[in-house]
């Protein structure tokens, strides 16, 4: 059986000092996460955190810049998580909108709120992606590229033989 760890999306996004959060209920327990979630068939990873961000908040997403990609093993059950966080603006809420099943409610928390709540985070990489956000980590979008293979075969790098 091979090693498929599931790809996920956050989006990480800071306004007057606060993080925009998501309260949700995962296994009986409230958490605190980013708005984030899985990348679905034919979805780039940025397509992927613009729904995740409007389907968990109600805001819309642009994202500016990849904060990182972290690799996870979940200690309590071995799955795998390959999270992208992106960081980046919202604007356009939608108060009526129906969030994510799951999803309590949308919140905007401080870094020492998320410290002081620190064992209701949903996993390590809430607060590590907010740690290198606040610490300067930025890399251009253009380093998550999403290629077809009609595209793929057209790459400067492909040998045809």
């Amino acid at each position: 059986m091979g090693w498929n760890p599931d790809v996920t999306v956050a989006a990480v996004v800071m306004r007057d000092e606060r993080f925009l959060m998501v309260e949700e209920r995962i296994g009986g327990r409230l958490v605190l996460n980013q708005p984030a979630g899985h990348l679905e068939d034919g979805e780039t990873l940025l397509q992927a955190a613009i729904r995740e961000a409007r389907e968990e908040t109600a805001w819309r997403f642009a994202p500016r810049a990849l904060v990182g990609t972290y690799l996870w093993r979940n200690p309590d059950n071995g799955r795998s998580f390959l999270r992208f966080a992106f960081s980046g603006e919202v604007d356009d809420y939608r108060p009526r909108q129906a969030l994510d099943r799951g999803i309590i409610r949308a919140l905007w928390l401080t870094q020492a709120d998320l410290q002081a709540q620190s064992a209701r985070l949903r996993s390590p990489l809430v607060m590590r992606c907010i740690e290198d956000f606040l610490g300067g980590q930025r890399h251009s979008l253009d380093a998550v590229s999403s290629l077809d293979l009609e595209t793929a075969l057209d790459a400067p790098y492909v040998v045809n033989l």
